[in-house]
């Protein structure tokens, strides 16, 4: 596979100065090819005994990076220098899975390479339907999830060697292939339906659609529509950076952990509703609103403080979700399409997205809606069930949990994550016996 083009990280001559009582410390100041500048503080323990304190690591760069490049104050999201939008418009998912592994967009003959690799991996092992049906039909699917992608590591055994760079690429295939697979699997299940193998003459989406919604009583057809939509979406969410389910990984990764295992503590770290959970969050703050008529209540509870507003507001973009701004008119395509504009819930969320969109008070704090928002919308106008959603974010983030583990691994200055702390428990305190215990 080619090498990607970039810029490598610099040391500039320029340096922070750190005055801890009467020593002072020169640290260097790191330069990408675009962002803020870094301060290097590897060495600030050793020089100094002091740690950082930064709960969250809102301020810390834990490690260099080659793939996602987010400007949030701007509204800019770009993989590999590609903007995002371009990319959802002009590009599908399968190069885009490309572009996160190997830095650059693939011509022809590397695209048509690529994709084969990858659609003749998709079917996945037999006997993991037995692990499937081990699980309560109730179960949420992301605890399937967890347990079907860890497991692989027990039936794949020739790409675990971390160090084996032709392993970490079939690992990597591996695992983009099968998550669609495993993803509608987990579905069928939990409907009570047989599990409907890939097709290798079906792309990337409209495989995961004739997954999740044919079955073998009758033929199914894909909506070339609906499949569109499903590149974008899995476009939009197929990497963000150093966030916590990516962060996850690279911390598993740095173990030395293999990376099914990596992948499987991933999906955990997305499933938190303050992650990967929040489009699931925005289907149950409509259901709770319930109607148009209540939603100037709704509305007056979140100005309150005394209610959430789900899918509005994004923790890195203080400007709009570009994401969302693609999102938002294949969400429109997706309800003209299936003839879903009138119905209730997806009333309520347009009656919000328009006073958002209008309101002084979103507008002043930059509620703009997000991509959770128009990606829960389109799931739910295509009757997927609410906790099917996350699994579908882990399906598309999955090439980039891939990505950024490969890089991981590779980067020579790599090592095992050990966070500090600031202490703040007992000092030490000498042991009393349990009879002279008050």
């Amino acid at each position: 596979m080619p090498e990607a083009k970039v810029a490598k990280l610099v040391s500039e001559t320029k340096t922070a100065r750190l005055t801890i009582g009467d020593k002072t410390l020169e640290l260097p100041i790191l330069k990408g090819s675009e962002g803020p500048d870094v301060i290097d503080i590897s060495k600030l323990y050793s020089e100094s005994g002091y740690f950082t304190f930064d709960p969250g690591f809102l301020s810390t760069a834990a490690c260099e990076s080659k793939i996602t490049y987010i400007d949030g104050d701007e509204g800019i999201l770009r993989y590999s220098g590609y903007d995002i939008a371009e990319l959802a418009e002009k590009s599908d998912f399968s190069e885009v899975c490309y572009l996160l592994l190997y830095g650059d967009l693939p011509n022809p003959e590397q695209k048509k390479d690529f994709t084969n690799k990858v659609t003749h991996r998709t079917i996945v092992h037999e006997q993991l339907q037995f692990l499937y049906r081990g699980f309560p039909r109730r179960s949420h699917p992301m605890a399937i999830l967890v347990g079907a992608v860890a497991s692989l590591s027990a039936f794949y055994h020739d790409s675990l060697d971390i160090n084996n760079p032709e392993h970490r690429e079939i690992a990597a295939l591996r695992m983009i292939a099968k998550m669609p697979t495993l993803c509608a699997m987990a579905y069928k299940y939990s409907i009570g339906h047989p599990f409907v193998y890939p097709q290798n003459r079906l792309t990337f989406s409209e495989n995961f659609l004739h997954m999740m919604f044919s079955n073998p009583s009758e033929p199914y057809v894909v909506n070339p529509v609906l499949a569109r939509a499903f590149d974008k979406i899995f476009i939009l969410h197929a990497d963000h950076e150093q966030n916590a389910s990516t962060s996850t990984v690279r911390l598993a990764g740095s173990s030395g952990a293999n990376p099914f295992a990596c992948i499987g503590a991933g999906i955990a770290s997305l499933w938190g509703p303050a992650h990967g959970g929040a489009n699931e969050a925005v289907i149950n703050m409509l259901v709770e609103i319930g109607s148009k008529d209540k939603i100037p209540e709704f509305i007056a509870g979140v100005k309150d403080k005394k209610r959430r507003l789900m899918g509005f507001g994004h923790r890195v973009y203080k400007n709009y979700d570009p994401r969302a701004a693609v999102l938002r008119k294949a969400c429109y395509e997706v309800l003209q399409e299936v003839g879903k504009q009138d119905e209730p819930l997806l009333g309520i969320a347009m009656e919000l997205e328009r006073i958002a969109l209008e309101d002084k008070y979103f507008i002043d704090r930059k509620l703009y809606p997000n991509v959770d928002f128009y990606s829960g919308i389109i799931y739910r106008a295509l009757g997927i069930p609410s906790q099917m959603f996350t699994p579908l974010f882990a399906l598309a983030r999955t090439v980039g949990w891939v990505a950024q583990w490969k890089e991981m691994i590779e980067d020579p200055k790599q090592k095992i994550g050990r966070p500090r702390q600031l202490f703040t428990g007992a000092p030490h305190r000498p042991f009393v016996e349990l009879s002279k215990r008050k």
